[in-house]
């Protein structure tokens, strides 16, 4: 066999069975092995960056990776956006970059890039195939590196001749190394800050906020009264009725600061210390009172659900205690307002749904309504590059086919992957895709303001997506997809409660 056969046999064994591909030239050999080796749904992205959107929302619901294929470097470096959300998230990934033949690089033609460069920019680990004898272990290799704790991007390079030649050879699957343990003594000092009465909080991502996970952390909370936050943006999110709720940290410098005021421990479950999204002229960087002491009681590649429930227990927290009785929401009329838009959708979402939100501006007030919505999972931009909504929610939709899939995706940003919606439509997803229309980048006039400028016409110009408004029924519809414009909630209500009541996507354009 040639070594694209061995490598697609070695990524089934290790269990690997989806790639999201938009393949070129150098990676013909890798496209006929996938006709000749059964077992492996290849999923075509139009965009890169639409490929490594859907690999990210996979892997955040599936809990494994999927493979990727680009085109040499300028392919992988349009899908470079969406691995940066990816790596933030912890979400395990293997993507395979196209290279030119190894004997033909030194030609120095157009597509020839410094390959492993752009990988190593957005990748834990980086190898490129050196024969096609070394292909099926080195692709070992990569699916055990992406799913090493907490979950990492592997970039395999492979040149062409390295595909085409024969000698291949299929690689075993690797072992993956488990979590390791919070250390005794790190354990034994958070809970000593919990039990000194003092203001606490505990910062969670990653696993900590996993179902068990927030349900560990909730009876910590019930005992000693800290309070529980997510970062502002969460890689996934269990949520809803009956479930723990926790907040994200506000994005808005002003309102993280009041939220956090008082704090005297800082305990981080897999998180960062809470900082700005920015630096701003003669605000903090760091959200938390200066006077907060701050415990790491487990890093992101660490058993931190495992910590947490150790610490319940020696707090002495009940088993099941009583969760706050949360309202659940109703729908409200009139026009659009952020607040009243996350109490209609809290009304509406699906018993069981995945939400994948980039909303931005229309989504900042979206958590606190919904908390008493049905319980979902909520999985949302992670890095901060915009245009990652729809790819997610595809992804997400391929990797849970019997769950229905919101996609809440501001305008502006929908402009960088809308070409998700022929992927959704090419694959039958089940996903109903909300695309807030206001036709503005919006969250740039308040970034204009918080560094202390001053808009004007130039400003303006570069904020204004209207002229010429962008169709985005018409452009659903020129995809395969079917959608529908509303203008108030009523009428999104309406629309909304049809398309989870059928199959298939959906969009629906709401005018603001």
């Amino acid at each position: 066999m040639n070594g694209a056969e061995s490598l697609v046999r070695t990524l089934l064994a290790s269990g690997i069975d989806t790639c999201f591909a938009n393949p070129g030239t150098s990676e013909m050999h890798f496209v006929a092995a996938l006709d000749k080796v059964p077992g492996m749904r290849c999923v075509l992205g139009l965009a890169e960056t639409v490929v490594t959107g859907c690999a990210d929302g996979y892997a955040r619901m599936k809990g494994r990776p999927a493979a990727t294929l680009t085109h040499c470097g300028p392919g992988f470096a349009n899908s470079i956006a969406n691995i940066h959300n990816a790596r933030r998230a912890f979400s395990p990934m293997v993507n395979i970059m196209g290279d030119h033949a190894t004997y033909h690089r030194q030609y120095d033609t157009p597509l020839t890039s410094d390959t492993e460069g752009l990988a190593r920019a957005v990748s834990h680990w980086v190898r490129t195939t050196q024969s096609s004898s070394r292909v099926g272990a080195d692709g070992a290799a990569a699916v055990q590196a992406a799913l090493t704790p907490p979950g990492q991007i592997a970039t395999l390079i492979l040149p062409a001749d390295t595909a085409w030649s024969d000698g291949g050879e299929v690689g075993a699957p690797l072992p993956v190394p488990a979590r390791t343990a919070v250390a005794p003594e790190t354990l034994r000092s958070v809970a000593q800050a919990l039990r000194s009465g003092e203001q606490s909080l505990l910062v969670m991502s990653g696993e900590a906020l996993s179902e068990r996970g927030i349900r560990a952390a909730w009876r910590i909370a019930h005992v000693t009264g800290a309070q529980l936050r997510a970062p502002t943006q969460l890689p996934r999110l269990a949520r809803g009725r009956n479930r723990p709720p926790v907040d994200r940290i506000p994005y808005v410098v002003e309102n993280a600061l009041k939220a956090l005021a008082g704090t005297r421990h800082v305990i981080l479950v897999g998180a960062k210390q809470p900082a700005a999204f920015f630096g701003y002229p003669n605000k903090p960087s760091v959200l938390t009172p200066p006077d907060a002491t701050t415990h790491l009681l487990a890093r992101p590649e660490q058993d931190m659900v495992g910590a947490l429930e150790w610490l319940a227990d020696e707090l002495g927290a009940p088993k099941n205690p009583p969760l706050p009785e949360i309202e659940k929401p109703e729908p409200v009329r009139g026009a659009f307002e952020p607040v009243a838009f996350a109490h209609t959708l809290g009304a509406l979402l699906p018993e069981n749904c995945i939400v994948a939100e980039d909303a931005v501006t229309s989504g900042r007030a979206l958590f606190a309504p919904t908390m008493g919505a049905a319980p979902h999972d909520w999985i949302q931009i992670t890095g901060g590059a915009i245009g990652h909504g729809f790819p997610a929610a595809t992804g997400a939709a391929i990797a849970c086919p019997d769950r229905k899939v919101v996609c809440l995706q501001a305008d502006g940003a929908g402009m960088y992957t809308m070409q998700s919606l022929w992927t959704q439509a090419r694959e039958k997803l089940d996903v109903v895709n909300v695309v807030f229309a206001n036709r503005v980048y919006k969250i740039l006039h308040g970034e204009l303001i918080n560094v202390g400028a001053q808009a004007g016409p130039a400003s303006n110009e570069l904020f204004d997506l209207g002229r010429p408004e962008i169709d985005w029924v018409g452009l659903a519809r020129s995809m395969g997809v079917e959608g529908t414009r509303v203008e108030n909630l009523e009428g999104f209500a309406d629309v909304f409660r049809a398309a989870c009541g059928r199959k298939g996507p959906f969009l629906i354009e709401f005018r603001i």
